[in-house]
């Protein structure tokens, strides 16, 4: 318990109901063999804070150490689990959603809270999940784990796509996108995590190459829908994280193209869609597909879904802070073609990609009973 924890219950009074030792005094040292803040961060398989309060959550993402709880916190190589509480506009205040942003780029883990009647008057987003959920995501949280040890994908080939796919103009110039290969490349190790034969084919990133994974490395559309068809046959899973370019140049300069008038027009042509293409060909694959966009989320993305033959589709807002290209965290609604799966809290793409890896197997496992 923190200093301020105890103003709200006391110290006896949760030992009492727990039947536990409390901590609260960093210095206060129960066993004197032991120094009690390293004894419980080793101890632990995770720690949950909750309820959080902005105060902690700006402790952890600045790594101060000033009490039992934040000491401990920096000591611990256990999983971090964070509920916050707090005033509607604490919540949303920029600072607050910058240290949560950089704790979930670190893999802390958050359980979202609620929306209500909150202690202060207001009624909005910050009021502390209920407990029995909060139990309920810890619970879900060791299945995972233990479903992990079992590698559910042993024996799947998965093919994963990622980057932006590079359209060249001229030999210096080209059209791409923002993508940087982050989530595919989460994806890739997570699915060789889960016990996959992983092929990771990437474009215009400089990510270096995940471990245990099979890299094809590429520029273009059509070399990542050749490189795509090279191994459909024998792909488990198919995931298209890679932003692909709809359009490309109908005729790449062989030299650079000088500088010539106030305007350079361009004729592009429609490149191949990869996913679309595979959806058509498909026999017993799994597909998943991603689908950035900046309104209308589930509108597009079912239609997405539905055009594409997609198992699943995978859909963020790339306007929300902490969604998007180029960040290590990831706000996404997963749907399948009965609609929304599940709207998951901002996380980082590592946790997420395993997320992702793991409902694969858990559906494909469905399939064949």
């Amino acid at each position: 318990m923190t200093e301020s924890a105890t103003k709200l219950i006391t110290e006896l009074t949760m030992q009492a109901l727990s039947k536990n030792p409390v901590y609260t005094d960093t210095f206060d040292e129960k066993h004197p063999a032991e120094i009690s803040h390293i004894q419980l961060a080793d101890w632990a398989d995770l720690v949950l804070i909750a309820p959080a309060t902005a105060n902690i959550i700006g402790k952890m993402a600045a790594g101060i150490a000033d009490d039992m709880l934040s000491t401990t916190l920096l000591a611990t190589q256990s999983p971090i689990m964070v509920a916050p509480a707090m005033n509607v506009h604490m919540y949303a205040h920029p600072a607050v959603q910058r240290n949560m942003n950089e704790l979930a780029s670190r893999g802390v883990m958050f359980v979202e809270p609620g929306e209500g009647l909150l202690a202060c008057g207001y009624v909005g987003k910050g009021r502390l999940e209920e407990p029995e959920q909060i139990v309920s995501v810890v619970k879900n949280f060791f299945e995972r784990r233990s479903a992990q040890a079992q590698a559910p994908l042993r024996g799947h080939k998965v093919v994963i796509t990622a980057g932006g796919t590079l359209e060249r103009i001229d030999p210096v110039r080209y059209i791409s996108n923002d993508s940087t290969g982050k989530m595919g490349f989460a994806l890739a190790k997570a699915a060789q995590q889960l016990g996959a034969e992983v092929v990771l084919i990437a474009a215009n990133t400089s990510l270096p190459s995940p471990a245990g994974v099979q890299m094809i490395r590429l520029e273009s559309a059509q070399e990542m829908y050749e490189a795509v068809q090279e191994h459909w046959s024998n792909t488990g899973i198919l995931i298209m994280a890679a932003a692909v370019a709809d359009y490309r140049p109908k005729k790449a300069a062989d030299r650079k193209i000088k500088k010539a008038g106030d305007t350079l027009t361009l004729e592009l042509v429609k490149n191949i869609d990869i996913l679309e293409t595979m959806g058509q060909q498909k026999s017993s694959q799994f597909m998943i597909g991603f689908a950035a966009e900046t309104d209308d989320l589930e509108q597009y993305a079912m239609d997405k879904l539905k055009r594409k033959n997609c198992d699943l589709l995978i859909a963020n807002d790339v306007t929300r802070e902490g969604a998007g290209f180029g960040t290590d965290t990831n706000i996404v609604h997963i749907y399948d073609r009965n609609g929304l799966v599940e709207a998951m809290p901002m996380m980082s793409k590592d946790q997420l990609g395993l997320y992702i890896l793991e409902l694969a197997a858990q559906r494909l496992e469905e399939y064949k009973s």
